[in-house]
């Protein structure tokens, strides 16, 4: 089977650098690697250059148009059986492709996704991020894990494959930001594909490397939960405002201290309850203590930023028209 790798890419050429060097590594080579572009300041075209004796590899210059049709634009010109795309902040372990080509082998699946993990290599923030993406106080240990709140499994686009039949019929990524990757997701599972999770296809993915770009990107997403149900209503659920939950009762506690002293002590108590488990939590896998005081901060900035994004969307759509609360028709979806 051979693979064609999608990686949209937008000034992260170092990045890049990084995740098409462990390409590199593979044990399974049956692919190609398609790097989109997409309208960056900062070019990559030197560091393609770096891979073309190395890997059969095609680098793609375009208008920035959002990573949901920078893929796209990537599946149009692939020539693969079968599609893979990964974020640009991401490292492959060499026996990726060899589990996947497994998988599909013995189990097929018209689409799937895989986990992500922290690299020993990366920076103490990076691994506290890595932790609170997984962590059962954040997200519940949902996310990369066979847990899934429909019963079907939902593919994320940082580490993700779908068969060339599911892209010609899908048509591909309907929305380029916001919440794309769930909406594709949604569809691929309402035409009848098969989509499953492969324990052994993770990444190591880099994410944000301080926690005001982790902020940045958390919030997004929790504007993006609010994006999709203008499109799937039945998509939001009860568990997607827990965020906002935590988010109101966060700011409210300084309030308390006005009204009740006790119900104040309360509440803070609460706060340092959970700030105790998950350090507790994630400095017993992550092995270190200064991982796990920090996996504290990055669990509070999750849960606020996507609480503050969730909110501040929902009250937003609160009062658009009755049309686009219905359909999400000419909404404009921001970078």
């Amino acid at each position: 089977m051979l693979f064609s790798i999608i990686i949209p890419v937008y000034n992260r050429p170092d990045e890049l650098r990084e995740l098409l060097t462990s390409l590199t590594r593979q044990t399974y080579t049956r692919f190609e690697v398609l790097v989109i572009e997409d309208g960056s300041v900062q070019k990559a075209d030197a560091v393609v250059g770096e891979f073309t004796d190395k890997l059969a590899i095609h680098y793609y210059v375009k208008p920035n148009s959002g990573q949901g049709f920078a893929r796209n634009y990537g599946f149009e010109r692939a020539t693969g059986d079968y599609f893979v795309i990964f974020d640009s902040d991401a490292l492959i372990p060499p026996h990726y492709f060899e589990a996947v080509q497994q998988r599909l082998t013995t189990d097929w699946l018209d689409a799937y996704g895989g986990p992500d993990a922290a690299h020993a290599d990366f920076t103490p923030v990076q691994k506290a991020i890595s932790y609170s993406m997984t962590s059962p106080f954040t997200t519940g240990g949902i996310r990369g894990s066979k847990k899934n709140l429909g019963g079907t499994y939902h593919p994320r686009s940082f580490n993700m494959g779908l068969s060339r039949e599911v892209w010609e019929t899908t048509g591909g990524y309907k929305l380029s930001r916001m919440g794309e990757d769930i909406e594709f997701a949604i569809r691929i599972i309402e035409h009848g594909f098969k989509t499953g999770l492969i324990p052994n296809a993770f990444i190591y993915h880099k994410r944000r490397t301080n926690f005001a770009q982790f902020f940045r990107q958390i919030r997004f997403f929790g504007r993006a939960r609010i994006n999709i149900s203008r499109y799937y209503p039945s998509e939001l659920k009860l568990v997607h405002t827990f965020p906002a939950l935590f988010t109101l009762f966060l700011f409210s506690v300084p309030l308390w201290a006005l009204v009740s002293p006790v119900l104040f002590a309360l509440a803070v108590g609460a706060l340092v309850l959970l700030a105790v488990l998950i350090l507790i939590d994630a400095t017993r896998k992550e092995g270190s203590l200064r991982v796990g005081l920090l996996s504290v901060e990055a669990a509070f900035v999750q849960l606020t930023a996507y609480g503050i994004g969730f909110l501040g969307e929902g009250w937003k759509r609160l009062w658009e028209p009755k049309q686009f609360r219905e359909t999400g028709a000419d909404i404009e979806y921001p970078s």
